[in-house]
């Protein structure tokens, strides 16, 4: 298991019903970084599941429509969460690549040529892969160059037995092949080029059933009521009157077939209803000039009312008109103020006999949250209880719990959190994770009570400066080290590979007993950690400093920062704060700060997203 954070793709198709049952209004497909025949292709499947549904029909996905699916982009199908924790149903970890279809295994290899017993279709063009260590460059493919069934080359395609591929010269290294080994199909253009065909050219093949009443009665105008599938409608009327037929009376074939000529348009007639009285005609061109005009009230009827005109002070406004709450304290203190979080006793041990007079703890067992209260009490520091990045419904024991340890107060990380701590009157500082980037957002949360703010991590430094002359500084606090959070994910990967069980109900709860680390495709280990609810969170293997940001914020009114520690020893932990309370009282300057931090820590330290914007014109 090599691609522990690969998980499966998400595949609901046949959840259709239960979800359109269950409520469901809307539903998302993401496309990030997929091709436009992905989005047709899935789109189309997603669009016919849902329009059965919705109809009360029975919704049916053959093997060749699943595989149609596949073949746009697939890991392997998964119906994810909705079937509940399954950590190791999620993610195989086997592959972290398209692997489309499985094509069949190897049966031999001879000579330039390999055999396949199929499982899928293949013909000449389509891409296949031979599986093997991706990670190591041991993975093998190409283009089928030649298949051949019972030694006869055949260009079409072939679904079933054992037949030989041959591809292109010296892209294959087939003493490298063996039996029994998965082969998968990757790309069949003819599929591709069919689904680009649907949104590419002028005639779009995707057309919008269009249902049409028609009514034709003597001496009156013909009335044609045209309803589409897209939710468009119109009616129509003839501006001549029905004459009694001379030789070609009107009929349904006829009616049909006038207004079955949509062209190029994007409706395709599904059905025609004609009431029509005794026999009348009308010339065939007036026919054409109303189906012209039912096809430009259909698109008029569809178009978008105009949006709305936003008045272009509007957000000035909202930003002059923000009066921001401030903490109930006295006044801000005066000299910079260095807070830590630390994740275990030790850590918060070595913070409290470096003196440090606020500090955070990020437990991920929270019963050690008694004895953290009164190490803290002991010292007479404020300590601050963690709340997890995410809360479900069903987990408010966890604030339950916290509450019972009696703090000073929370460092909350969602909203559930911050309510929590407003019902009950206790003190919170609201974490980077409630992504305060803006004047607007600070002042919403700070109505809310909040003694301090975070400031979020996605801001370089230059977007933080800014937040920091629009918000009131002394009231912001900045996190100048940490690990960066790289991933947070309900997928546990201690349950998937350290455990027998499938979720925290029979897992043991493995992460009580090991330390993990993933290691990337540089060498690079990226220390991984659970929380209270099991959750995951990845950090970054080198720390980040904002050190040489310090002096700018604090000339902003910056006066609360933070360092946060990860998995530092004691002494470790000495020397970080140490080096940084020197900072803030200006003995020592950003840079040096840096190489310090560059020389203590193993894999060094990096600027990351705060780094100063550099001139490209510096090095000319």
């Amino acid at each position: 298991q090599k691609y522990l954070l690969s998980p499966q793709d998400l595949a609901a198709y046949d959840l259709i019903p239960q979800l359109v049952e269950a409520g469901v209004a809307a539903f998302k497909i993401e496309g990030r970084l997929k091709t436009p025949e992905y989005v047709a292709n899935i789109t189309s499947h997603y669009r016919q599941a849902i329009d059965a549904a919705v109809a009360k029909k029975t919704v049916h996905f053959s093997p060749s429509d699943v595989a149609e699916m596949e073949m746009s982009f697939s890991r392997g199908f998964s119906h994810g969460w909705l079937d509940g924790n399954d950590h190791k149903a999620l993610v195989p970890a086997l592959s972290s690549a398209k692997r489309g279809v499985r094509l069949g295994s190897v049966v031999a290899s001879r000579g330039d040529r390999v055999r396949v017993e199929l499982a899928a279709a293949v013909a000449p063009g389509d891409g296949v892969v031979f599986q093997g260590d991706r990670a190591s460059g041991q993975e093998q493919g190409g283009r089928v160059y030649e298949v051949f069934q019972r030694g006869r080359k055949t260009a079409d395609p072939v679904s079933g037995g054992a037949v030989e591929l041959a591809f292109a010269r010296d892209s294959i290294d087939f003493s490298r092949l063996h039996a029994g080994q998965a082969v998968w199909k990757t790309d069949d253009p003819k599929l591709t080029a069919r689904w680009r065909k649907t949104f590419s050219g002028a005639d779009p093949v995707r057309r919008v059933d269009l249902d049409l009443a028609i009514v034709a009665r003597a001496n009156q105008p013909l009335r044609v009521d045209a309803v589409a599938a897209s939710g468009a409608r119109c009616s129509v009327a003839s501006e001549q009157p029905l004459a009694p037929a001379l030789r070609h009376p009107l009929t349904e074939a006829t009616l049909r077939e006038q207004f079955g000529r949509l062209g190029a348009s994007v409706y395709r007639l599904r059905s025609v209803r004609a009431e029509i009285d005794s026999e009348v005609m009308l010339p065939l061109s007036v026919l054409g000039a109303m189906r012209r005009e039912m096809l430009a009230q259909l698109d008029e009827s569809l178009r978008p009312a105009a949006s709305p005109v936003v008045s272009a002070r509007k957000l000035a406004d909202l930003r002059a008109e923000a009066t921001i709450a401030q903490p109930e304290a006295a006044t801000p203190p005066r000299q910079p103020q260095l807070h830590a979080l630390c994740r275990n006793l030790a850590q918060l041990q070595s913070a409290l006999d470096e003196q440090a007079a606020e500090i955070y703890v990020d437990f991920a067992d929270i019963r050690q949250c008694r004895e953290a209260v009164a190490m803290a009490r002991e010292h007479t520091a404020r300590l601050w209880l963690a709340t997890p990045r995410i809360q479900k419904p069903d987990e408010m024991g966890i604030f339950r719990s916290l509450e019972k340890h009696g703090a000073h107060g929370w460092l909350v990380r969602n909203l559930a959190g911050m309510q929590f701590c407003r019902d009950r009157a206790i003190p919170l500082v609201v974490d980077f994770s409630l992504n305060v980037a803006n004047v607007l957002t600070f002042d919403l949360l700070a109505r809310q009570g909040a003694a301090r703010i975070t400031a979020s991590y996605d801001m370089n430094r230059e977007q933080l400066l800014h937040l920091v002359q629009s918000a009131p500084a002394a009231d912001l606090e900045v996190v100048v080290h940490q690990h960066m959070p790289m991933f947070h994910m309900e997928h546990c990967v201690f349950c998937a590979v350290l455990s027998p069980g499938t979720n925290k109900s029979n897992c043991g709860r493995p992460c009580d007993e090991h330390a993990v680390q993933l290691r990337d495709h540089i060498g690079m280990e990226h220390r991984l950690t659970a929380d209270v609810g099991c959750r995951n969170t990845l950090f970054n293997a080198v720390a980040q400093s904002a050190a040489e940001a310090v002096p700018q914020l604090q000339a902003r009114g910056v006066v609360h920062f933070r360092v946060e520690f990860l998995d530092e020893s004691p002494p470790e932990i000495a020397a970080t704060l140490s080096l940084y309370r020197r900072l803030l009282a200006g003995e020592v300057a950003g840079r040096e700060v840096w190489s310090n931090l560059q020389a203590m820590n193993r894999v060094g330290v990096t600027r990351g997203t705060l780094e100063a914007r550099r001139d490209p014109l510096a090095l000319l």
